[in-house]
């Protein structure tokens, strides 16, 4: 577990942007110098990669919490060579790159478009679905190392004994969440296509609590919308990505949300529930912050 002061001090790090870096498409310059009105088109069209965007993909990538300006230590400082010689990264690392994650998730979607007008018990609901989804988003985005050792012993593996089949079987899970990163690798999602699966995760009409389902809905369908749009100009030689990139998010549902929680975030709050933890900081209204002491 981390000290109260060590956490103190992160979540203030947190609060002035030092968020990790993202290795997604793009290269990892600042927003400003990738989104705006540039070259030939329309009177105040936002263009990304020299094609224009939407106005709603313009200010999600606008909420995006990883422009250069913010980045918080690379990860080959943070990376520990391994007895086989190979560079991995410590564990506390791991947990600490995490925590960003998560917040980076909750300070994004405060920031994207419809999202504060929602009740806030209602943005509490659509969080708590789909905080799960966002993270794997967000960690395959960032490029969170992602080695099988140091996870382990984050979940308190070699602390606690289990049984052969329990092993196994946490293993096996730890592998699913690996290979959904990986697939999101490999499809080569750039920050714009990040963003729209994002908020069409966000936005699920499945939350419990919601007073109005079909205008969340509505919502997610904007962003599905806007996602095939931008698949069509700006990748008119793939006609099926838009269809691969949007399978990938059934099968994000898949992780169990108690492994991710299990796997990066017991050292910091032990037990305490993600949601619990969402739930709070939202309700509270304030700038983000750790509400917990360690294992509380």
């Amino acid at each position: 577990m981390f000290t109260w002061t060590e956490l103190v001090c992160f979540s203030a790090a947190v609060q002035r942007g030092r968020i990790p870096p993202s290795h997604s498409g793009i290269s990892p310059n600042s927003l400003s110098g990738v989104v705006g009105p540039a070259g030939p088109g329309p009177v105040g069209a936002d263009y990304f990669n020299g094609q224009p965007v939407s106005e709603l993909i313009s200010q999600l990538l606008r909420a995006e919490p990883y422009p250069s300006n913010r980045y918080g230590t690379p990860y080959p400082q943070q990376m520990q060579a391994s007895a086989s010689g190979a560079s991995v990264m410590g564990i506390d690392s791991i947990c600490e790159l995490a925590a960003r994650l998560l917040f980076s998730t909750i300070e994004w979607a405060r920031n994207i478009p419809y999202f504060p007008e929602l009740p806030v018990s209602e943005q509490v609901a659509l969080l708590r679905l789909s905080w799960s989804e966002l993270f794997i988003l967000n960690a395959a985005q960032s490029a969170l190392p992602l080695h099988m050792a140091p996870l382990l012993a984050a979940a308190g593996f070699h602390s606690s004994p289990m049984s052969a089949e329990r092993v196994v079987s946490f293993m096996d899970q730890v592998r699913v969440f690996q290979d959904q990163v990986d697939k999101l690798n490999r499809l080569q999602v750039d920050s714009a296509e990040y963003s729209c699966l994002k908020a069409i995760a966000l936005f699920s009409p499945d939350a419990c609590g919601l007073t109005d389902p079909a205008h969340v809905e509505s919502l997610q369908e904007k962003a599905q919308v806007a996602l095939t749009e931008y698949e069509r100009l700006q990748y008119p030689n793939q006609p099926q990505r838009f269809g691969r990139l949007l399978l990938r998010l059934p099968a994000l549902r898949a992780v169990p949300a108690n492994l991710i929680s299990q796997l990066f975030f017991m050292r910091l709050v032990g037990k305490t529930p993600i949601e619990t933890l969402i739930r709070d900081m939202q309700l509270s209204g304030s700038s983000i912050s750790w509400p917990y002491a360690p294992g509380q």
